[in-house]
C-alpha cells in the first residue's frame, strides 16, 4: 500500500510505495526535489523528516551523520516510507518543464584533453535536442543495464553536440571501453537530463565555483551559460587538480577571466614538483577558497568533484566562512563499488 508523502512548505503531496525512495516517488510524480547522485553520496537531497516512520536507507559515511539521523534528518533518494510522512525540503520550480527522455547518440567527435581525460562530442539524431539546465549530467545505459552518470561539459544554448569530459577510471566497464575500444561513429544510448545541480539565476549573490578534476566539466557549463546570459554577479572559479596537465582546460578559463572582468579565474594544484615551474596556488582546493574568503555569508558556493571534497568543503564553508547551508549547491562524482565496475 502506498504511503501519502506531504511536502512543506509548499503543500504538495505523493504517494511512494514501501520499497520505493522518497525522491524517486516524487519524480515520478512531477514534483523535483533537490538531488545530485542519487546514491547517497551527495547529501544534495538532504532534509528534515517532520512528521511519520521510514527506513533511512544507506548513505555513504559522512553523508548523513548520526547527530543528523537523531535530529530527523534524512536523505530521499535513500529513504524509504514506513507511513504517511510529511518532509520539508525545497523543491525545483525550474525543472518542472524539461522532460527526461532516452535517446540515441553517435560518438562524432573523441579528443583526449589529457593522458586520462577524454572529450565526448555526442551528436543526437536529426531534429533532435535535449532540453537541460548548465550543470545537469546524464546517464550512459550499458548494454548490461548499468548506467554510468556524465555531467554535460556544454551550455544549453549550445546543444547542437553534447559534451561529456570522462576521466579513466582503471577497470571501469565504460571508460576503459572509450579508452581502449571506442571509435568515433559508435552508437551510444542515453538517459536524461538528470540532478539539480544549476546556477540559481533569481539570485544576486555573488558566485564562488569549486571544481576538482573533471568536475569542471559542469562548472565550465554553468560559466557559458552564465555569460552567454549576460549575468554580471561577481564570479570566482576555483579549480583544483594534482599537476598542471591535469588542469586540461586552464586555457579557456583563464580566457573567460581576460574578458570578463566579474570573473576570476584561481587554479590550484595538490601534488606540484620542482620540475612544473608551478608559481600559482597550491594545497587543497577548498583551502584556498577560505583563504581567499574567510566570510561567505553572503555568496553562493557551487562545487563539483568527489565527496571527500565536497564533504570538506561544505562542511567547512558552513561552519567556519558562515555560508548558508541552504546556499551551498554541489555534485559530487562517485564510482561503483564492486570491482572492475566503476567508471
Amino acid at each position: 500500500m502506498p504511503f501519502q508523502i506531504r511536502i512543506e512548505p509548499s503543500g504538495h503531496s505523493f504517494e511512494a510505495a514501501a520499497d520505493q525512495s522518497i525522491l524517486q516517488a516524487a519524480l515520478d510524480a512531477g514534483l523535483h526535489l533537490p538531488y545530485g547522485c542519487r546514491n547517497g553520496a551527495c547529501g544534495a537531497c538532504k532534509g528534515r523528516v517532520l512528521a511519520g516512520e521510514f527506513d533511512p536507507g544507506n548513505a555513504q559515511d559522512g553523508t548523513l551523520t548520526a547527530d543528523e539521523v537523531a535530529r530527523g534528518m534524512a536523505l530521499y533518494c535513500c529513504a524509504r516510507p514506513r507511513s504517511a510522512m510529511t518532509i520539508e525540503c525545497r523543491e525545483v520550480g525550474a525543472l518542472r518543464d524539461i522532460p527526461v527522455r532516452t535517446l540515441p547518440c553517435r560518438v562524432q567527435k573523441m579528443e583526449r584533453l589529457a593522458t586520462d581525460v577524454m572529450l565526448l562530442h555526442l551528436q543526437l539524431p536529426a531534429n533532435e535536442r535535449l532540453q537541460f539546465l548548465a550543470g545537469q549530467y546524464i546517464d550512459i545505459l550499458m548494454k548490461d543495464g548499468r548506467r554510468r552518470a556524465f555531467s554535460l561539459a556544454n551550455a544549453p544554448h549550445d546543444d547542437a553536440v553534447l559534451q561529456l569530459h570522462l576521466r579513466h577510471v582503471p577497470g571501469g566497464a565504460f571508460t576503459d571501453h572509450v579508452f581502449t575500444t571506442m571509435k568515433e561513429r559508435d552508437i551510444l544510448r542515453i538517459d536524461g537530463p538528470h540532478g539539480t545541480f544549476f546556477l540559481r539565476e533569481d539570485s544576486a549573490r555573488p558566485v564562488v565555483f569549486v571544481a576538482g578534476g573533471t568536475g569542471f566539466a559542469p562548472i565550465k557549463a554553468m560559466v557559458e551559460h552564465a555569460l552567454h546570459q549576460r549575468i554580471a554577479r561577481p564570479m570566482t572559479l576555483y579549480w583544483g587538480a594534482r599537476t598542471p596537465p591535469d588542469l586540461y582546460m586552464a586555457g579557456l578559463a583563464a580566457g573567460w577571466a581576460r574578458e570578463h572582468e566579474h570573473l576570476r579565474f584561481i587554479p590550484v594544484l595538490s601534488e606540484v614538483r620542482p620540475e612544473h615551474g608551478w608559481s600559482g596556488r597550491t594545497g587543497l582546493v577548498h583551502r584556498a577558497v577560505m583563504e581567499d574568503f574567510p566570510d561567505l555569508s553572503g555568496h553562493q558556493v557551487y562545487a563539483c568533484g568527489v565527496p571527500a571534497m565536497i564533504e570538506a568543503a561544505r562542511g567547512d564553508f558552513t561552519a567556519r566562512c558562515g555560508l548558508p547551508a541552504e546556499e551551498f549547491f554541489a555534485d559530487a562524482f562517485t564510482y561503483a563499488k564492486n570491482a572492475g565496475a566503476g567508471g
